[in-house]
């Protein structure tokens, strides 16, 4: 079994500031605000969450089971 890592650097498409952000170990988050440029960011098409398309690591869900694991 492979660890499952719950931080990731998520890089904001619109002004490309970088945080460090905890994800929930148990579901995708669809939603998340820039906290430098305050922008909402959404998952992009085909993915299940703003830490899929955004991240560095995908999230906990996929991590441990695949893509299947969010309809992907």
């Amino acid at each position: 079994m492979t660890a499952v890592t719950f931080v990731t650097t998520i890089t904001c498409p619109e002004c490309g500031a970088a945080t460090d952000a905890t994800m929930p170990a148990d579901r995708c988050q669809f939603f998340w605000e820039c906290p430098s440029c305050d922008a909402v960011l959404r998952p992009k098409t085909g993915d299940c969450c703003v830490f899929c398309s955004y991240g560095s690591v995908p999230c906990p869900p996929v991590q441990r089971e695949g893509a299947e694991a969010c309809g992907g």
